[in-house]
């Protein structure tokens, strides 16, 4: 329990100075905004494509780990987008948000620092495999899914949807950098010493800023009207979300190494990138903040759950 607060304390801190500063009168609401906006299209998009640019792909790959992974999480995607509109009757795209809150696990800012202190760094190769696609594959199906809703709105017109997908998709930055430090990776190229120095301190800035400006933002709203909303992410996130991923790499026959991992990531609360999609549409952005919030506070307790269950 002590490692776990030693690891999630420091999450908490950054987000409720955000919150303290802003609250406070030291920094403006604005300023959290385009912190959210520096995280977005700079800083998330350095880290992401440093630690694609370092991955071992050969050795890391494992087909059998990313298919249970990613069909837990996408279950719980679309779980939490079917009960947010049929169940708290949420127009389509707030729910395609929350869905896409079930889906995002922080799997940089606690998935990975978890699993070092639990089970060595050895231990962190499927970690790695899981963040390879984790941002192309949740931003994918997030935005996928936000068109596939607008386009209903509109009119279906299936050529036009698929253009505006592939806009959005190609258009990313965090999609646009794991692709290009899939190409550097595959094709043996050397970043150049001075460029590489640039993007290893913007992608240390990614966190930091990140949580900070999320704190910011969540002075701007209130879980009023929405508690039920919150806590029914906390449950798919944190409970629902392991659970399924236990389910689906049992039937895998995952290594001991691969499960440990998939399921503490499966368990650990939605990343930033949770309120950087709904910030994207401006959708159901109060949910979104607030989820985060929640979720990272309580998964201190539900993490230890599941590490305790783990082999």
């Amino acid at each position: 329990m002590q490692a776990l607060i030693t690891v999630i304390l420091p999450v908490f801190l950054l987000i409720g100075a955000g919150w303290a500063a802003t609250r406070g009168g030291l920094t403006a609401a604005a300023m959290s905004e385009a912190l959210t906006k520096f995280a977005q299209v700079v800083a998330f998009p350095c880290l992401l494509f440093r630690a694609v640019v370092n991955l071992d792909i050969g050795q890391e790959f494992n087909a059998p780990l990313l298919l249970s992974y990613y069909a837990a999480a996408a279950a719980c995607f679309f779980i939490g987008m079917f009960a947010a509109h049929y169940v708290f009757r949420r127009d389509w795209e707030d729910s395609v948000v929350v869905g896409f809150c079930c889906l995002f696990s922080n799997t940089l800012m606690l998935a990975i620092p978890i699993t070092e202190r639990a089970y060595g760094h050895e231990a962190l190769a499927s970690n790695f495999a899981i963040v390879a696609i984790h941002a192309p594959f949740c931003y994918t199906l997030g935005i996928v899914s936000m068109e596939l809703v607008r386009a209903g709105q509109n009119g279906f017109r299936p050529l036009a949807l698929g253009r505006q997908i592939l806009r959005q998709v190609v258009a990313n930055p965090l999609v646009i950098a794991l692709a290009l430090g899939f190409v550097v990776n595959l094709a043996g190229l050397i970043t150049p010493v001075p460029l590489y120095a640039a993007i290893n301190m913007l992608a240390n800035a990614a966190v930091p800023v990140g949580l900070f400006a999320i704190g910011g933002v969540l002075t701007q709203y209130k879980l009023e009207g929405d508690g039920r909303l919150i806590a029914m992410v906390c449950v798919i996130a944190l409970m629902v979300h392991p659970a399924l991923m236990w389910a689906t790499g049992s039937v895998a026959g995952l290594s001991q190494s691969a499960f440990r991992s998939a399921v503490i990531t499966a368990a650990v609360a939605p990343g930033v990138n949770s309120y950087v999609f709904a910030n994207i549409y401006g959708r159901a952005e109060r949910v979104a903040a607030s989820s985060v919030l929640m979720t990272t506070m309580g998964c201190l307790l539900s993490v230890w759950l599941w590490l305790t269950l783990l082999p």
